[in-house]
């Protein structure tokens, strides 16, 4: 069976169809004449160039009225081919579904002795955001509010758009009336939660009518004639999200004439009752009220929080730069201290205390740097063919003295088939080099460090492993983050800002790998594994 709504949106769009194919062959006989009165090379008589205008002119007002007549032609099929019983902007139910399931609901709830209840939600001031963000952004709003209304009623009820920022909320089964002032909270919590449309946050405000079947009518009709009549209420309370209809008298002697009260049963004191519902509604709204105020509140803080680590980097950045203009001199007047005096025990023991804590000085400065590249974007990858086995040894090359000044054990273990990888070699061997630098730091005088490489056909897997003071179970999930320390482990090497590791972890992610770190806990040592894809053999 064909939809009326369907046959007439049809008639229209025929209709509209014969108005484009009239306008445009009207068009083609203007243009036609256009072409007939075309002048001669001499300059043409004043009434000839007069009535050449006139054509023109003609011609571009129906061409105008051709294109806006093919435009209504488009929409009108747009209608013709949607779903008849669906609004076409949010696909909810539209009012004449609405009004058939809510009379639907009535029959049944009449049959078995239930209750149904009907929400009329509008959205507050929604003219506002039409007219300072534009009708797109509205309508992307509506969308939003119709999926976060639709989220929080069960399987069995419905939602529909009743007008262009209103929306009706059928419960078919209603055990209480406490149940529907519930949901009518959460309703209206849930629209004021902030949403993002685009490069605007917007944050709405709902008021909520609300109709009981059978107490506040008996048909479908009267039903949002009463919920709209709760929404005024509603409205003009202020400070509440929702509100029952006002009493009716003549509804109000129809639930007196239903009232049966069978002899030796005692009669609740109503007003008690209405007086603690009421308590209880102020408490639940209230309560609400205070969450929507913390969520704001947080979002204040963690935008407040990134401006703050923003403004900290930069500051970082500015100080890394300044510290490093003083290493290059200070290098140099390191070297030229034992010209002349190169047998001088004294001053050598001076020249090996400055290059140490330059190269520590350097080895930090290059940590703040990567962190700043890494939180602005701007750190660089040159990749290239990169041989493992080669770097594994330049790192441990590298390593070597702060370990042999430790009396450390250092195993390395590494298998002799190709391991190649797509990435920036100084990057890699900056990776390593943290790994086992961090491994050697935490790990006691006389201990032991194993550095593993295996490989599948496609990946790498690199293990840095000690025994030595281990992580706590508190620590490892904050490991890689920025200037994050273990209490311990200050106490055990206080040398770092506990920015190495944060460095691994994004070089390791920018060349398409992962690390993990684990531990058995306190003084049972810690584990690094980097994994990383091979190239193709």
């Amino acid at each position: 069976m064909v939809e009326p709504a369907t046959v007439q949106a049809s008639a229209q769009l025929a209709d509209l169809q014969q108005q484009v194919d009239r306008a445009r062959a009207e068009l083609a006989h203007l243009q036609a004449a256009i072409a007939l009165a075309h002048p001669p090379a001499e300059a043409p008589p004043p009434d000839l160039r007069a009535a050449n205008e006139q054509l023109l002119l003609s011609a571009l007002r129906i061409q105008k009225e051709a294109d806006r007549a093919a435009l209504a032609a488009e929409h009108a099929l747009r209608y013709a081919s949607a779903p008849s019983d669906r609004d076409l902007l949010t696909g909810l139910p539209n009012p004449s579904l609405l009004r058939d399931r809510l009379t639907q609901a009535i029959g049944n709830a009449n049959r078995h002795g239930q209750q149904v209840a009907l929400l009329l939600v509008d959205l507050k001031d929604f003219r506002q955001i039409n007219s300072h963000f534009g009708h797109a952004t509205g309508d992307k709003v509506l969308q939003r509010a119709a999926q976060r209304l639709a989220s929080l009623v069960d399987a069995g009820d419905s939602v529909s758009r009743h007008s262009g920022d209103a929306f009706l909320v059928l419960l078919t089964d209603v055990r209480q009336r406490e149940d529907v002032m519930v949901l009518a909270d959460a309703l209206a919590t849930t629209t004021a939660m902030p949403q993002q449309i685009g490069e605007h946050l917007i944050t709405l405000a709902a008021s909520i009518g609300i109709s009981l079947y059978p107490d506040d009518g008996q048909s479908a009709g009267t039903l949002i004639e009463r919920a709209q009549a709760a929404l005024d209420e509603a409205r003009r309370q202020g400070l509440r999200h929702f509100a029952f209809p006002p009493e009716d008298p003549l509804l109000a002697l129809q639930a007196a004439a239903r009232a049966v009260v069978l002899p030796g049963l005692h009669l609740v004191n109503d007003d008690r009752v209405r007086r603690e519902r009421e308590a209880w509604r102020e408490q639940l709204h209230e309560a609400n009220e205070h969450l929507v105020l913390a969520a704001l509140a947080a979002q204040a803080l963690q935008a407040a929080a990134e401006q703050a680590r923003t403004r900290q980097m930069e500051v970082l950045t500015v100080v890394a730069h300044e510290l490093r203009n003083p290493l290059g001199p200070l290098r140099i007047a390191a070297t030229l201290m034992l010209k002349g005096h190169a047998d001088d025990a004294r001053l050598q023991q001076l020249q090996a205390i400055i290059q140490r804590q330059v190269a520590h000085m350097t080895r930090l400065i290059g940590d703040l740097l990567d962190v700043s590249r890494l939180h602005t974007g701007k750190l660089r990858i040159e990749r290239q063919t990169v041989h493992v086995a080669t770097l594994i040894k330049e790192a441990v090359e590298c390593c070597r003295p702060a370990m042999d000044a430790r009396t450390q054990l250092l195993v390395v273990t590494v298998p002799e088939c190709p391991l190649d990888v797509d990435g920036d070699p100084v990057r890699l061997m900056q990776v390593l080099c943290n790994l086992l630098d961090n491994a050697s730091k935490y790990t006691p005088i006389g201990g032991e460090i194993l550095l593993t490489a295996t490989a599948s056909d496609t990946t790498l897997v690199l293990t840095v492993a000690d025994n030595g003071i281990g992580i706590t179970a508190e620590a490892l999930p904050r490991v890689f983050e920025p200037f994050v320390q273990d209490p311990h482990a200050i106490g055990f090497n206080g040398a770092g800002l506990g920015i190495g590791l944060t460095v691994v972890r994004e070089l390791v992610g920018a060349h398409g790998g992962q690390v993990e770190a684990t531990s058995a806990g306190k003084g049972h040592g810690s584990q690094f594994t980097v994994t990383l894809p091979l190239i193709p053999g």
